[in-house]
């Protein structure tokens, strides 16, 4: 009873101090040594990086000895038929090739503590393919970010019911490359933080981008915003959970915002 006293006056005192927290993760790194201008970024920004690219061990090495957490940003079928490359898992696999295809790609990051989609409008509307993923990931205890590239996708619910930690993108930062529009995201990604006290950003490592984000990273102190490694999400949801549990309400969820097109 007394450690959930202190648990919960700690929490409080948290609560006061910060109005949300904002987990962003930089996708695509690892195909372009132009990509490692990133690396200037704070280290509380996560790096999702993709299996087999030309950086790809370089960039989880580095990224390491920063101390800032990474992903492996898996590539995954999409609709239009775009290709995401090396390694993509696609609808016409078997359930051992999709585990085997995971694993190379893990053995090319192996300090990823979570992965997410790139791409995957339609993979990730797929029953099998995510639940074989989903079973792969909690066989290794590794949580899941749903990019969101399709407002259908199943993926964050199938890892919901195979005991995956899991959650979602809230908002694309850099989805249309003028920083009038990153603004305006980002923005609105601070709106979220605030109102659901949590939110996942996506950018990407394009240089408008990181000059923008050294530019406006800052202001998220001053907006009582503080900036956590992805999987610090699910360290605040629980808990967020056990508070609200203590008073017998559940929190909000906020939604992913701005659903990139169906093509991804």
């Amino acid at each position: 009873m007394k450690r959930t006293i202190l648990f919960l006056m700690s929490y409080s005192c948290a609560f006061l101090l910060h109005a949300g927290s904002i987990a962003l993760i930089i996708d695509d790194m690892g195909n372009s040594r132009i990509d490692e201008s990133a690396f200037d970024l704070p280290a509380a920004v996560t790096f999702a990086i993709l299996p087999h690219t030309p950086f790809s061990a370089e960039f989880s090495h580095r990224s390491a000895q920063q101390n800032r957490e990474v992903m492996l940003h898996m590539p995954m079928e999409s609709l239009a038929g775009n290709n995401p490359g090396p390694g993509t898992i696609t609808s016409a696999m078997q359930p051992e090739l999709i585990t085997r295809k995971l694993q190379s790609a893990l053995d090319d990051i192996p300090n990823a503590v979570g992965i997410n989609n790139h791409m995957g409008s339609k993979l990730t509307q797929l029953t099998l393919p995510m639940s074989t993923t989903m079973d792969f990931l909690r066989k290794r205890g590794l949580f899941f970010v749903d990019s969101r590239t399709t407002r259908y996708s199943k993926a964050e619910k199938i890892a919901h019911k195979t005991g995956v930690l899991a959650w979602h993108r809230n908002v694309f930062i850099d989805h249309t490359l003028d920083p009038v529009q990153m603004n305006i995201q980002f923005q609105r990604l601070v709106k979220i933080a605030k109102k659901y006290r949590q939110a996942v950003g996506i950018a990407h490592p394009h240089p408008m981008t990181i000059q923008f984000l050294q530019q406006h990273l800052p202001e998220l102190h001053a907006a009582g915003i503080e900036l956590i490694p992805a999987s610090q999400i699910f360290d605040f949801r629980a808990e967020h959970l056990l508070l609200a549990n203590k008073h017998e309400k559940q929190p909000a969820t906020p939604k992913a915002v701005q659903l990139a097109p169906d093509s991804q």
